[in-house]
């Protein structure tokens, strides 16, 4: 395992935080967050950000919404 560096890091952050991507790399980018100051705020923000938008999903659309969306739809199918 090596420090891979902040470009790397900040290159692959988002597949880092949904653990897509090889175990070498996410242990260089693991060893390389546990030094920089920098990249471990980024990554901060992603996990906060990532949380956010998966809680988000979850909800269901209100009623007037849904049924909006699949009037339009409809409209443009031919």
């Amino acid at each position: 395992m090596t420090d891979c560096g902040c470009d790397k890091a900040k290159a692959e952050l988002e597949e880092y935080l949904h653990r897509e991507v090889s175990d070498e790399d996410f242990a260089d980018i693991t060893d390389h967050l546990a030094t920089c100051e920098d990249c471990t705020s980024e990554h901060l923000v992603g996990l906060v950000l990532t949380e956010k938008v998966r809680k988000a999903c979850q909800e269901k659309a209100p009623d007037e919404l849904r049924v909006a969306v699949l009037g339009r739809l409809s409209q443009l199918q031919p």
